[in-house]
């Protein structure tokens, strides 16, 4: 969360990218394996709360990767 502060616009962004990447990775899982019939809306609820869950941690880990190799530089 460190990288929200000094660049908004960069972590809003890389938030919606990796949200749609981890969506997309998502589709590869067989719903009907392990989802209930006739609960076709709540699997898709669930998908995308899957989505915003992987996509947001995997985005705040490179904004801190990232925040954390520019503050690594000031150091020497």
């Amino acid at each position: 969360m460190s990288m929200l502060g000094s660049n908004p616009l960069l972590a809003i962004v890389s938030h919606i990218i990796f949200i749609g990447i981890s969506f997309y990775a998502l589709q590869a899982i067989l719903p009907e394996a392990i989802i209930r019939k006739n609960r076709v809306m709540q699997a898709q609820l669930l998908f995308i709360l899957l989505s915003i869950a992987i996509g947001s941690t995997v985005s705040n880990f490179f904004l801190d990767i990232s925040y954390w190799s520019g503050r690594w530089s000031t150091w020497f």
